[in-house]
């Protein structure tokens, strides 16, 4: 094995990566803590949360009809299987604050006769949602035979509710787009419909060979491994903004 598919090659970029996430990491939660206010659901569905603005408007009404389509459309599906009513008004503990969880992916490997399922993170990326909803929970509730449905619903609504939040706050985004750490929502297929809300810097991060990984694996005795970072997406980070500015420049001076 040569160049960038070697593992020399594997323990340069993995250093660099984890050096750069520990610093995009650190910006990330800096701007969360800051802006975290304005992604409070009362902020979109007034009324329809409790402790919300005492006061209904056209933007709430359009957001709750939203999030009430979403509901229902992820309610009604496997895993789930909830109840299809909401009840008003809405309560979401930890609503206030906002975490992030790391993106682990099951990623499985013909070896020899076997299959052999490393669990990849992607270093760049987490899974944004609101204070004490993480996603590990979420496997845990569906797969508990004894689970209180209302907690899952509870749990379901959390990103639900985020997403929409998301959704409907265009101005926002603009502003994480700005400060390079765009918001994005995804699905899973173990979750059905159930819109996940991810963050992280517009910077791409990849696996090499199933071969590496492996190698990787039996050095580390663990079924784990991180993606590394693409390096050429760095020189291609910009500043929309600057750009802009200099393009108005150049049209000027043409």
């Amino acid at each position: 094995m040569e160049g960038r598919d070697s593992m020399q090659s594997l323990l340069v970029r993995r250093k660099l990566t984890r050096a750069i996430a520990e610093v995009a990491r650190a910006q990330m939660t800096e701007h969360l803590a800051t802006l975290a206010p304005l992604l409070r659901p009362r902020n979109v569905l007034g009324d329809y949360v409790e402790d919300g603005v005492k006061e209904s408007t056209r933007r709430s009404d359009k957001a709750f009809k939203e999030l009430q389509a979403l509901y229902e459309g992820v309610a009604s599906t496997r895993p789930f299987n909830l109840p299809r009513e909401l009840s008003l008004p809405l309560r979401l503990s930890g609503s206030s604050g906002l975490e992030i969880t790391p993106v682990d992916t099951a990623y499985p490997i013909p070896s020899g006769s076997d299959v052999r399922t490393i669990m990849v993170r992607s270093p760049l990326t987490w899974t944004l949602t609101y204070s004490g909803y993480s996603p590990s929970r979420l496997p845990e509730l569906i797969k508990s035979k004894l689970r209180a449905g209302e907690e899952l619903t509870h749990l379901v609504l959390g990103y639900l509710l985020l997403h929409v939040v998301v959704t409907n706050s265009p101005g926002l985004m603009s502003v994480f787009e700005a400060l390079h750490f765009p918001i994005t929502t995804t699905t899973l297929a173990e979750f059905g419909p159930l819109p996940i809300t991810r963050i992280g810097p517009a910077i791409s991060t990849s696996r090499p060979s199933d071969e590496v990984i492996l190698q990787s694996a039996e050095l580390t005795g663990m079924d784990a491994f991180e993606e590394v970072v693409n390096v050429d997406d760095l020189s291609r980070l910009g500043d929309p903004f600057k750009d802009r500015l200099m393009e108005i420049a150049r049209l000027q001076n043409a």
